[in-house]
């Protein structure tokens, strides 16, 4: 019987369930009467609450995709394969290994049935296939542990139906109904019957933290062999027919093709089977991908100018200075502490660079690539093809890195419309000096920080930001527009950026009268969020005036943040890097500590790091103690990576990895020119101490290591050298001869 059809036609080989449920208004709800709730005020004049204290950004992404959030498939297998389709994308950040763990825990199946699968483009979704904001376990989390505990009901009722006795009488156990009187059903077994839609299930409950055997035990990745041995499947994979292809681009951004002066004799060249005219440039398709570079760089392109031609860095900086809004709380007779910071544009510079395959005829197009936003992307190229919507399919591919860089879908359009323009299927692949140059950035932000004091309490605290603007249109704008303006707080009628501002940023600190406010200045320049989006320049800011606030006041910088900290669980992960990385030991000239604390998304951690500027060409941190708060922690080895990738990045982009901009193109071309940090570059001794379940829920953890890592490395050589950093990197000379545009 395992091999029949019902009368829908669907196998019978295969259980499959569809769960509608969606309780996420409460959650919100929930949440902002914890963040209301009266908390100890450890400082004399208390901070309200910020509006990223009652709803944030990930509260608004719940809210967005609540109507869809359970629209989930898991499949159960004859062999007793579990397989679970994800409707999220997987770039290294372990969350296909968190959602697994999610499953097997509430299936009592083992991790090595689990089998979980990207989804691909799923237009029903409406806003929920969207990866971003440290959301996807915050979201996922409910709705993937009832799917799985109603998969996990319907094999129990199975079981009980084909023994006559009550599923109440039945346990669960390593992938198996198991009855009283010792009989045993595998759920391979039990698939076909599950399936059964006369089937009778009263109901399924998942389980309580308490009961947790897998979730929250430190497991490895799931994919983690499949990648070191080659095995993992990325974009560039073999589609027939698809040929290599790249791109000649623009010395600035933005520009058009006016001519090709020599397209014939490239055309000739060996290897070469198209040269084709695209928006963004000249692509070459050709029989490998080293016959195609060849070709582009022979090229001889007449450009037109692009929206950003005459902006380089200074002009840039004298912009964003002249935008920033003035502070409004007058120093008058109270003691104060001015300061002005400045970040430079930086770039996402993922080990895979912008990369997709496309296969487009007159009548239909199918795209593979590494896609966070994969329905605004499949709804922009059927548009631009000309294509109904159902004509185009779109294959969500795991990625090698991202930062919040495939929320933009660059590189698929571009090779849909190369493989229009060639008819025939082609594998795109951005040079690194293209992701580097002509991918997205990191917008540059300038910063205006005030903060009072008197008598050793901190009276007020105002910060304003001005940024290059964000660009935002991959489906996050239409996420907060469907959601803000049924919200409180006054935030329906901010603009986009105000409003993703707004639910990201805040102060943990009870400071006073506290304000935030965010400037963006339009410069043709193409930007997207970065890991952390605004808190990494922002909140990384606070942390060093924090710093200077403490001397000021003749405070230890660790004392100081105790004091002002508004609740105990923040103080608990201060106190935990404080104990365990030896705050105060005494340091050799040249040498020192910094410490810096962030929350968001529900989650909060403090860094503390030590550095080494004896050697005034390579500042290096020696020594790095993190403490991470998130909650409800599903997969702590996942969120320890998670740690020591946000201090990493805080590490190159405090210390020397930043874009400098001339004449309308980043000079940098490569890694070995962008200056990310290198092994060498990183601390030998690093600890990070997840602390235990504090919650019933978990909170965001993506973005979430980066901002107090920039706090704690810029004091710490703020400590060690004597000066107060305040341009970022610190070191950003152009020490390398750039490569010709």
């Amino acid at each position: 019987m395992s091999g029949q059809h019902d009368a829908t036609g669907r196998s019978r080989r295969t259980f499959l369930t569809y769960l509608v449920a969606a309780p996420t208004l409460a959650l919100v709800t929930r949440a902002g009467a914890d963040a209301l709730a009266p908390q100890a005020a450890h400082a004399v004049v208390p901070s309200l609450p910020a509006i990223a204290d009652v709803i944030d950004l990930g509260d608004l992404f719940i809210l967005a995709g609540a109507p869809t959030s359970a629209l989930l498939a898991l499949a159960v297998e004859a062999d007793g394969t579990v397989r679970f389709r994800l409707p999220r994308e997987e770039v290294g950040q372990g969350l296909t290994t968190a959602v697994a763990m999610l499953v097997a825990e509430e299936l009592d199946a083992p991790l090595a049935d689990v089998r979980v699968e990207l989804d691909d483009a799923r237009p029903e979704l409406l806003f929920n296939q969207l990866t971003g904001s440290s959301n996807s376990i915050r979201s996922l989390y409910g709705p993937v542990r009832q799917c799985a505990a109603t998969a996990r009901a319907r094999l129990v009722a199975a079981a009980a139906r084909r023994w006559s006795l009550a599923p109440a009488s039945l346990t669960t156990a390593d992938g198996a109904v198991r009855a009283p009187d010792g009989r045993t059903a595998r759920y391979g077994e039990l698939a076909a019957a599950a399936a059964a839609p006369g089937l009778v299930v009263l109901g399924a409950t998942p389980k309580k933290a308490a009961e947790h055997a897998l979730v929250g035990r430190p497991t490895s990745r799931i994919d983690a062999r499949a990648m070191v041995t080659g095995a993992q499947r990325y974009t560039l994979l073999d589609v027939p027919g698809a040929k290599p292809c790249v791109v000649r681009r623009p010395p600035t951004f933005g520009g058009t093709v006016r001519s090709v002066a020599n397209l014939a004799d490239v055309r000739a060249m060996p290897g070469v089977l198209h040269v084709v005219t695209v928006p963004t440039g000249v692509a070459v398709v050709a029989e490998t991908f080293g016959q195609a570079i060849t070709a582009k760089a022979a090229l001889r392109v007449t450009w037109g100018p692009g929206p950003a031609d005459q902006l380089s860095d200074a002009q840039i900086r004298t912009r964003l200075r002249a935008a920033t809004p003035p502070l409004l709380v007058p120093p008058l007779l109270t003691p104060y502490v001015d300061a002005e910071f400045d970040f430079a544009f930086v770039s996402h510079a993922p080990m895979e660079t912008n990369c997709a395959v496309a296969d487009v005829t007159d009548d239909r197009a199918e795209i593979w690539s590494g896609l966070k936003s994969p329905i605004v992307a499949r709804q922009t190229i059927a548009a631009d093809l000309g294509l109904p919507l159902d004509k185009v399919t779109v294959h969500v591919v795991q990625a090698g890195g991202s930062f919040c860089r495939r929320l933009f879908f660059d590189a698929a359009l571009e090779a849909a419309r190369i493989s229009r323009a060639c008819r025939r299927p082609v594998r795109l692949m951005w040079t690194r000096v293209d992701d580097t140059r002509h991918g997205r950035m990191r917008p540059a932000t300038h910063h205006r920080i005030r903060a009072t004091h008197l008598l050793g309490e901190v009276l007020s605290f105002e910060h304003r930001v001005a940024a290059a603007e964000t660009d935002f249109r991959h489906g996050l704008g239409e996420i907060i527009t469907a959601t803000a303006a049924h919200l409180p707080l006054g935030i329906g009628n901010a603009t986009l950026a105000q409003t993703l501002f707004l639910t990201t940023v805040k102060s943990p600190y009870h400071f006073g009268l506290t304000t935030q406010a965010l400037t963006e200045v339009p410069t043709g320049i193409p930007t997207a969020s970065w890991r952390s989006v605004y808190s990494a320049n922002t909140r990384g800011a606070e942390e060093i005036m924090v710093d200077e606030l403490a001397a000021a006041t003749g405070k230890d910088p660790y004392r100081f943040r105790r004091t002002f900290l508004k609740t105990d669980a923040q103080r608990a992960v201060l106190d935990k890097v404080a104990t365990e990385g030896n705050w105060g030991r005494p340091m050799e000239p040249g040498r020192a500590q910094g410490i810096a604390f962030h929350e968001e998304y529900k989650s909060r951690t403090a860094c503390l790091v030590e550095i080494d500027v004896r050697d005034p060409q390579r500042a290096r941190v020696t020594k790095a103690v993190i403490a991470v708060d998130v909650g409800l922690p599903v997969n702590p080895r996942g969120l320890e990576a998670q740690m020591i990738g946000g201090l990493t990045d805080a590490i190159s982009t405090t210390l020397r990895a930043g874009l400098h901009i001339d004449k309308g193109l980043p000079l940098e071309g490569s890694y070995s020119q962008f200056h990310w940090a290198q092994q060498r570059d990183t601390p030998r001794d690093v600890r990070v101490f997840v602390l235990p379940a504090t919650g019933t829920e978990p909170g965001g953890a993506g973005e979430l290591g980066v901002p107090a890592a920039v706090g704690a490395i810029a004091n710490a050589w703020a400590r060690a050298t004597g000066s107060k950093p305040r341009s970022f990197p610190l070191d950003f000379d152009v020490d390398f001869t750039p490569y010709p545009r």
